[in-house]
C-alpha cells in the first residue's frame, strides 16, 4: 500500500535527530521506496515477515517436534545396537512411525505456509513433504535398517540379483505367449518389484514385521503357493529356455530344506508366480494404458499391496478412472505409504487409479533406479 510523503515526513519529524544521520537507501522498491529513500529512512514494517497466525505457529511447532522425535528414535535405536542390547519385537515400527510422522507434519506446515517449501531432495520426494535438510536423517534411518534386516548366515545370495529377476520374469511372460518387447517389459517390471520390496537387497528379514521375509517379502503361504504355480508352468519353459530350467534345478538342489524365501532365485520365482504371472498376459494391455515404465512398476506393486481391486480396476476397461473406497483398502494403502503423510492425504474417503499411481511418489527414486539397471542387461536399442 502506497504512503503518501507528508505521512513519511510527520513521521521523520518524530524521529528527530536519528532521521538525520540515517544513511540513504540504496534501493528503492514502489512509491514507498521512493518516498522513504528521499529522506533516508528505512522502513522497519516491511523487513519484517509477517507474524504467523495461530494455525501456522501450531503447524511449525508440531513439524519441529516430529523432526526431534525422528531424530530421537535414531539415536536411541542406534545407541541400542551399539552396544549390543536386544531390541524389541518389530524393532523398525517405531522408526517407521516417527518417519511418517515427520513428512505428514511437513506436509501439514507447507499447506498452511506455502513459503516453507523448498529446494529438491535426493529421495525425489516431493519438497511440500519433505525439507532436503533432513536428509542425514533419512540416511540414518536407511543404514539403521540395513542393520536391522540384514539376511541371516546362511542365506544363500546370487551373483547376478537383478539379472535373475529378468531372466525369470522374461522367461515367464514367454510361457504366457509374449512377443519380446512385451516380454522384456515383464523383465522390467520384475526387477522393479525387486526395488519395491527390498529396495534391491537380496533375501533380507524385515523390521517391521515377523511374517514377509526374503527377497521378495513374502509370507509362507504365499512362497508355497508359487511354489506350485512354477511346478506348473516349469514345463512350459523347458521347451524355450532349457538352460533357466538348468539354472532353477541347480537352486533347487542348493536351498535343499532351507526356507525357499532365503535363496534369492527360489524367493523371487516363487514370489513372481503366487501373486503376479497370472497378470503378465495382460501387460500388452496394461502397457497401452500406462506407457510410463514407472507407473507399470506401481501398477504391478499395488497388485502386491491391494490386489482384489487392482484386478477389478483392470477388468473394468477403464483402469485410471477406477475408483476406490472402501476403507479397508485405503488403510492398507495408507500403511504402504501411500496416503499416508499429512491431515489432507489421511482424510481422503477415495481415490482413482489415477490418483493412486500419482500419489506413489515414495517408489519414484526405487523405480527409477530398477530402470538404470534393466538398461544394463537389456539395453534398448538406439535407432
Amino acid at each position: 500500500m502506497a504512503i503518501r510523503r507528508s505521512h513519511v515526513i510527520a513521521r521523520a519529524a518524530r524521529l528527530a535527530l536519528a532521521i538525520i544521520f540515517t544513511p540513504p537507501a540504496l534501493i528503492a522498491v514502489g512509491a514507498l521506496g521512493h518516498a522513504v529513500a528521499s529522506l533516508g529512512v528505512i522502513s522497519l514494517a516491511s523487513a519484517q515477515p509477517a507474524a504467523l497466525t495461530k494455525k501456522q505457529s501450531d503447524a511449525l511447532d508440531a513439524y519441529n517436534n516430529a523432526v526431534n522425535n525422528f531424530d530421537r528414535v535414531l539415536g536411541e535405536r542406534r545407541a541400542q545396537i551399539d552396544a549390543g542390547q536386544a531390541l524389541p519385537n518389530l524393532p523398525g515400527q517405531a522408526l517407521y512411525l516417527a518417519r511418517n510422522s515427520m513428512i505428514g507434519a511437513r506436509k501439514d506446515l507447507t499447506d498452511v505456509l506455502p513459503s516453507k517449501i523448498g529446494r529438491p531432495n535426493k529421495f525425489k520426494i516431493p519438497p511440500a513433504y519433505f525439507d532436503a535438510e533432513n536428509e542425514p536423517l533419512i540416511d540414518a534411518y536407511t543404514r539403521l535398517f540395513a542393520v536391522m534386516q540384514a539376511p541371516p548366515a546362511n542365506a544363500q545370495n546370487s551373483t547376478a540379483p537383478f539379472k535373475d529377476l529378468v531372466d525369470l520374469g522374461m522367461a515367464i511372460a514367454r510361457a504366457r505367449g509374449l512377443d519380446t518387447p512385451n516380454a522384456e517389459a515383464a523383465g522390467r517390471i520384475s526387477l522393479g518389484l525387486f526395488f519395491a520390496e527390498t529396495n534391491g537387497n537380496q533375501n533380507i528379514g524385515n523390521a517391521r514385521s515377523n511374517t514377509y521375509k526374503g527377497s521378495f517379502q513374502t509370507g509362507p503361504s504365499e512362497d508355497e503357493n508359487g511354489r506350485k504355480k512354477w511346478a506348473a508352468i516349469k514345463p512350459l519353459i523347458a521347451a524355450f529356455d532349457p538352460a533357466l530350467i538348468a539354472r532353477d534345478d541347480e537352486q533347487e538342489a542348493r536351498v535343499g530344506r532351507l526356507d525357499h524365501r532365503y535363496n534369492h532365485w527360489t524367493a523371487v520365482r516363487d514370489g513372481l508366480m503366487n501373486a503376479h504371472a497370472e497378470l503378465f498376459q495382460q501387460i500388452p494391455e496394461i502397457v497401452k494404458t500406462l506407457p510410463d515404465p514407472i507407473d507399470q512398476m506401481k501398477f504391478f506393486e499395488l497388485i502386491q499391496i491391494v490386489p482384489a481391486p487392482t484386478r477389478s480396476a483392470l477388468r473394468s476397461g477403464d483402469l485410471l478412472g477406477y475408483r476406490v473406497s472402501d476403507p479397508t483398502v485405503m488403510k492398507y494403502l495408507r500403511n504402504n505409504s501411500v496416503f499416508a503423510f499429512g491431515q489432507a492425504d489421511r482424510a481422503r474417503t477415495s481415490a482413482s487409479f489415477r490418483e493412486i499411481l500419482d500419489a506413489m511418489w515414495l517408489f519414484n527414486d526405487k523405480f527409477e533406479r530398477a530402470l538404470a539397471e534393466f538398461d544394463k542387461i537389456r539395453p534398448r536399442k538406439v535407432h
